[in-house]
């Protein structure tokens, strides 16, 4: 017995060493993913050495003798820091996703494979002036250095998400960053979303004047009557089963961005110079979309030039930033750049479709999509005289068109002449606004509201880009699929350059643009009527644009105002409405409090977070039953449809009563009811003693890694969030899905922020909700994620000696030819 317990100890003991030194390997393997901050690496390509030097955020100062040489070294730090972000990208540019992920993906790369990105963004690198092919060659140059440098012991050439999934990048070639920018294109073109809600809509038997009451324009739009889209073309209606085939992934990917950004001329700031705002929107995600860095040219002539500001990763390009003598930002301008086009198949041969001048045949070929774990598919790609013809399973298409129909996208990012990346590479004889509009002709896609300030005082807002003209006699004005044999809706042309969107130094002497409609009524062209709900744009005129006396706080006060106008119209409508029906003391108590409420989406108060909970119900009680298996796609805030209806604009059908049921339901009926469930929801999900509730730790910014996050139990700890304040419709802005199982959380908010004081530009702000790293590992991965909360920024130095004083590491690139 003594024999076996010493054994035993034994075993237990050994057991223990064995654990303890995989832990101990497994540590060193983690520790190895994160790239040394210092090193010396000879590259291919370089004529003069670069220097990378890393402040104590890891902002990356490079500094190197050309535009190339900067180039190559910013393709090695995005390579060091944001490897497997990009990666991501590129494949989902090229529809390859699947071969790493499996089914999952599939759906999403069918689609995208669809679209033929990659092969756009190969055949207009083609087309590209020799010069512009050099640079995109030279930073794919500092990218694959990273993927070939020799490693030391323990140290690990790669991420760590390469490690779980085995799998091994490509060589990055030229052409994968314009396939990323058509990815942020794809993004940030919205038109295809509304289009088909409108489609399904109708399919489920909604008039136009019924798509008109859930699906309210902005005021003071005037578009021509809608044509009823059920009358264009055979429709079905969508059963509930089939209105669930959605993929999160595919969401992500088609998740419309938004935007704020002003400036304000000197002449009312209290510097003399102006002030720049920007703070782009867009899904949260683990690591950030942008990754800010610093461009230094050491020139004989003119000394250093440089530029600053946030990079897209996969790309050389200082997307939005400041250069020594100008700066810019960026909102999306809604712009409708897309139409899908239903095309009738011929009932004697399927393989052709019906044009205004007879039948003709698909462009057709085949597809193999690689799938990790099961078999490769063949897909079949038909092409029209519009475009792609889109896969059934999108947004249940096939479900929703009558027999012998389908469905093409016509979208101006599908061209083989897209020279979008020009605007964006470094022009040394760029130092003015108006050489920022002549350069910024180039510009195809996505149209953007850029504006523009220079340290000589001119300020000015274009949205450059190739926007379709459609047909006077086109009723249906981009709004909803049409008949794709119907001349009248095929696009005429597109807008000349020189009536594009602009306006340069207004007698007013600010300009603000968040969305919302950028031109005046008189403006002659068609840029969209789905523009963004225009409580923000509203908000920006009330704090920039109609005040004077603006300094640096004034901009960030803006930046991080969480005023919620859209619920300061919406909330007395909703607490009006549900007081007779409320009899319970609890619940006229909750109105008393809301009632006192200013609509401060705060993040230490609860009346926001019972006020969204109270709207998300009343959402669901009054439209689930009149959208029936459409109401997924509807399930948001919806403010301006709610506002619509209680003011009594919404008409066209009973919204309040539930057809489902034999009574006649009031909306006061309806938004008692509400106000009961969401109470009870609340105190299941966060207890019931209200004085702890508050909004943000519900409204917690939800950045996701994309594929870590997966992961059973662990997954949570490699996604960066934290409380934050904002909501759908303030200017600090956190929108919330309240189809999710985590219905409050922040899923998309401020991906940047940056304020740009032209009077002096190395006083200018930044901040990202992440860090710089991509790695879960590196310390800094979630270095922002609280100052991005809390509404703090950083300063990005140009100065050596300050660079110096405060590196973290240096890394020397060095010509591969040197001796």
């Amino acid at each position: 017995m003594k024999r076996r317990r010493v054994w035993a100890r034994r075993a237990l003991l050994g057991a223990g060493l064995i654990i303890a030194a995989a832990v101990g390997v497994l540590a060193i393997i983690i520790r190895g993913t994160v790239p040394p901050l210092s090193g010396t690496l000879e590259v291919s390509g370089l004529a003069k050495p670069v220097t990378i030097m890393r402040d104590g955020n890891a902002v990356p100062h490079i500094t190197g003798a050309s535009t190339a040489d900067l180039y190559r070294g910013l393709g090695f730090a995005h390579a060091q820091d944001r490897l497997w972000q990009m990666e991501m990208m590129r494949r989902a540019g090229q529809g390859r996703l699947s071969e790493i992920f499996g089914e999952r993906t599939l759906e999403l790369d069918i689609f995208l494979r669809t679209l033929d990105l990659a092969g756009h963004s190969e055949r207009s690198y083609a087309r590209l002036p020799a010069e512009a092919q050099a640079l995109l060659s030279a930073y794919a140059e500092g990218v694959n250095a990273v993927l070939e440098r020799p490693t030391h012991l323990f140290e690990v050439r790669l991420p760590p998400e390469f490690l779980l999934f085995r799998h091994q990048p490509e060589p990055w070639q030229p052409a994968d960053s314009l396939t990323i920018i058509k990815i942020m294109a794809l993004n940030l073109s919205a038109n295809l979303n509304a289009e088909i809600r409108r489609l399904t809509l109708a399919a489920q038997g909604l008039s136009p004047a019924e798509i008109d009451d859930v699906m309210p324009l902005n005021g003071g739009e005037r578009p021509p009557p809608m044509p009823n889209i059920a009358s264009l073309y055979p429709l079905r209606t969508l059963s509930t089963a089939q209105s669930t085939v959605r993929t999160a992934a595919l969401d992500a990917i088609l998740d419309p961005g938004a935007s704020n950004s002003w400036v304000v001329a000197g002449t009312r700031t209290t510097t003399g110079k102006p002030l720049l705002a920007n703070d782009p929107h867009l899904r949260l995600s683990a690591p950030s979309i942008w990754y800010l860095a610093h461009l230094a040219i050491e020139t004989a002539d003119r000394g250093r030039i440089n530029l600053v500001g946030a990079s897209l990763p996969g790309t050389p390009v200082i997307v939005l930033g400041r250069s020594d003598t100008f700066a810019w930002g960026f909102t999306n301008s809604e712009a409708d750049v897309q139409d899908l086009f239903i095309e009738k198949l011929n009932p004697d041969n399927p393989e052709e479709y019906l044009t205004p001048t007879g039948w003709q045949r698909f462009q057709v070929d085949v597809m193999e999509i690689r799938v990790a774990g099961s078999e490769t598919r063949l897909v079949e790609r038909r092409r029209t005289r519009h475009g792609p013809v889109l896969p059934a399973n999108f947004r249940n298409l096939g479900q929703l068109l009558g027999p012998g129909h389908v469905a093409a996208l016509q979208w101006t990012a599908l061209s083989d002449d897209d020279t979008t990346i020009l605007a964006g590479l470094i022009d040394e004889r760029v130092r003015t606004v108006d050489d920022y509009i002549e350069r910024a002709q180039s510009f195809v896609v996505p149209i953007q509201s850029m504006v523009i300030a220079d340290i000589q005082g001119k300020i000015a807002m274009i949205a450059p880009g190739r926007l379709p003209v459609r047909h006077p006699d086109n009723l249906m004005a981009g709004r909803a699929p049409v008949p794709g044999w119907e001349p009248i809706y095929d696009w005429q042309d597109f807008v000349p350059p020189k009536d594009m969107p602009h306006v340069v130094d207004p007698p007013e002497g600010a300009i603000g643009t968040a969305n919302a409609r950028i031109v005046p009524d008189s403006y002659p062209h068609l840029i969209t009527f789905d523009w963004d709900a225009d409580y923000r744009h509203h908000r920006v005129r009330e704090l920039i644009v109609d005040r004077d006396g603006h300094d640096i706080g004034s901009m960030q006060a803006a930046q991080l105002d969480v005023h919620s106008p859209a619920f300061a119209e919406l909330a007395p409508l909703m607490i009006a409405a549900a007081r007779p029906a409320a009899t319970a003391p609890e619940d006229k108590e909750v109105l008393d409090l809301l009632s006192r409420w200013d609509a401060s989406m705060r993040a230490d108060t609860a009346e926001p977070l019972i006020f969204v909970a109270w709207l998300r119900e009343s959402v669901r009680g009054i439209y689930a039953d009149d959208l029936g298996p459409a109401f997924g796609s509807f399930f948001h805030p919806q403010a301006k449809a709610m506002i619509r209806l209680l003011k009594g604009d919404a008409t066209s059908r009973d919204w309040c009563d539930d057809g489902r049921t034999p009574e006649r339901e009031s909306c006061s009926d309806v938004l008692a009811s509400a106000l009961r469930r969401a109470l009870e929801d609340l105190e299941k999900t966060f207890g019931t003693d209200r004085a702890k509730w508050s909004w943000g730790e519900a409204h917690t910014a939800l950045g996701e890694h994309r594929a870590f996050s997966a992961l059973p139990i662990i997954g949570r700890y490699f996604n960066v969030g934290v409380a934050s304040p904002g909501g759908p419709y303030t200017l600090n802005r956190g929108i919330v899905e309240f189809g999710t199982d985590r219905p409050f959380a922040n899923r998309h908010a401020a991906s940047l922020r940056t304020i740009y004081d032209l009077s002096d530009l190395d006083n200018s702000l930044f901040m990202q909700p992440t860090g710089q790293s991509g790695n879960p590992f590196s310390r800094y991965y979630r270095t922002f994620e609280k100052s991005w909360s809390n509404g703090e920024y950083i300063q990005i130095p140009t100065n050596p000696a300050t660079i110096e004083r405060e590196a973290i590491g240096t890394w020397q690139l060095l010509p591969a030819d040197r001796a």
